[in-house]
């Protein structure tokens, strides 16, 4: 047997948010762990996904309250980004977190296996020569970054969002292919750093899984930020060129910039690792389970962003815990889709949990209520002056079913929303909740006081 080889409770391959949350918890529960990774323990998330990014968005937003200090009475001023300076401050969130995952991961006892593997039996990942064999085997290998056909991806002129990241420079003109989070993401980003920003998005709207309130506010927000978006657009070629990028879309139209971001979604990362010859069912490369992660193979589970659905690191740790308890012997509740809150992080913030109006008008037909609360009055958000809104989705009668939030900052208030709409609770059953004045999350209170017919700061 090649040296490191060996029997675990539970062999993990990937330690993205899913595979060390399944590991910790595994380690927790007195199970024996094997963790495989092909580069660094954290994943995407937190090395070119969700950290790194919202640390270039905080950036952003200090570069936003100089520019605009005057109107609070404060005489500031933006003299430019220093990308180094910002890739440092970047960089070093980045390590401080990796440093202590790390820790806590050797701390719990886990064997964690460097290389690329590969599932060549039922319960066996090999790793350059060596075989692990567990009890259970977790997938958890993480997603890529999507791109389109005939849209090549130089990493000079056209890039995905992890070679964005890197950057040295702020470009003067982008163009960003594809007007989801990510796209979203990084048009805040660069804009707040001083560059022209164009987005092209195939569907309707911006964000096009939110809300269609949620949408046509971060539309509007956009507009008046400088931001220019083209909606209902497809592209039809891309050409880099000494200059920059020529974008071509259907009807011949041409948007020239110095770099393209291709922010067309992510896919599975399945391919090649002997998932679909160990005898798992796989669907356009997903990873098909129940809703206990469970494979089509005994005793395989799978999980984050290969199974079919939400691609979020929150999803990833919720799924590896609920893996870990179940293969330890407990009886952990299943994971429900529509109970996961979700944030996009531009400048405003888009937040929501449960399902959106039309969502909840195909479920119900005409058995749904809608309230919409302005945050022109939550006194808090004109001390920020933000503009936005908090909107409730409810059954007649019956429990919130969606709340939809707009506005800066709004992304710190998806918890009391998932707690609302996890419990199936009633408007009448939030009502009597208390909120520090003056904070955003009375407006939660507020649009659930209105939506249980007695306003207090509400409009009519």
């Amino acid at each position: 047997m090649p040296e490191g080889s060996g029997e675990f409770d539970v062999v993990v391959l990937g330690a993205g948010s899913g595979g060390y949350a399944c590991a910790l918890r595994a380690a927790q529960l007195g199970l024996s762990v094997a963790l495989v990774e092909k580069d660094k323990v954290g994943g995407t998330c937190l090395h070119v996904g969700c950290i790194p990014t919202k640390a270039l968005l905080h950036a952003a937003e200090v570069a936003d309250s100089a520019r605009e200090s005057e109107q609070f009475g404060v005489r500031a001023t933006l003299e430019g980004i220093d990308m180094a300076g910002v890739n440092a401050y970047k960089d070093g969130v980045v390590s401080r977190l990796h440093k202590g995952l790390t820790g806590l991961v050797s701390s719990r006892g886990i064997t964690v296996v460097q290389g690329t593997g590969r599932l060549t039996g039922p319960r066996t990942v090999e790793v350059d020569g060596a075989s692990y064999t567990g009890r259970s085997v977790v997938l958890a290998s993480g997603s890529f970054s999507r791109t389109l056909p005939g849209v090549e991806v130089d990493g000079t002129r056209v890039l995905t969002s992890e070679q964005a990241l890197g950057l040295t420079e702020v470009p003067r003109s982008v163009v960003v292919l594809g007007g989801g989070v990510i796209g979203v993401e990084f048009a805040s980003v660069w804009r707040s750093f001083g560059a022209e920003v164009t987005i092209l998005e195939a569907l309707p709207h911006l964000v096009p899984s939110e809300d269609e309130q949620s949408s046509k506010s971060l539309e509007r927000a956009f507009r008046k930020r400088g931001i220019r978006f083209h909606l209902g657009t497809r592209v039809e070629s891309v050409k880099a060129t000494d200059a920059g990028v020529v974008v071509t879309v259907e009807g011949g139209a041409t948007h020239e910039a110095d770099l393209l971001l291709v922010a067309v979604g992510r896919g599975p990362v399945t391919d090649g690792l002997g998932y679909a010859e160990q005898g798992v069912t796989l669907d356009r490369g997903f990873v098909v389970t129940d809703e206990r992660c469970r494979t089509s193979v005994e005793g395989v589970y799978a999980v984050g962003d290969i199974v079919p659905g939400l691609q979020l690191a929150h999803r990833g740790f919720a799924q590896g815990v609920l893996v870990a308890e179940q293969v330890a012997g407990l009886d952990p509740r299943p994971v429900e889709e529509s109970t996961i809150p979700r944030v996009t992080y531009s400048e405003p913030e888009v937040a929501s949990v449960g399902l959106t109006e039309a969502q909840a008008r195909e479920r119900h037909g005409d058995e749904v209520e809608t309230l919409t609360y302005d945050l022109g009055g939550n006194g808090k958000s004109q001390i920020l002056k933000t503009q936005g809104f908090v909107k409730l989705v409810r059954r007649t009668d019956g429990p919130v079913l969606g709340v939809h939030l707009v506005g800066s900052r709004v992304g710190e208030l998806i918890g009391e929303a998932q707690l609302i709409v996890g419990w199936d609770a009633h408007p009448e059953d939030v009502a009597p909740f208390l909120h520090a004045h003056p904070t955003q999350d009375e407006a939660l209170g507020e649009a659930h006081l209105a939506l249980a017919g007695k306003p207090l700061h509400a409009h009519s």
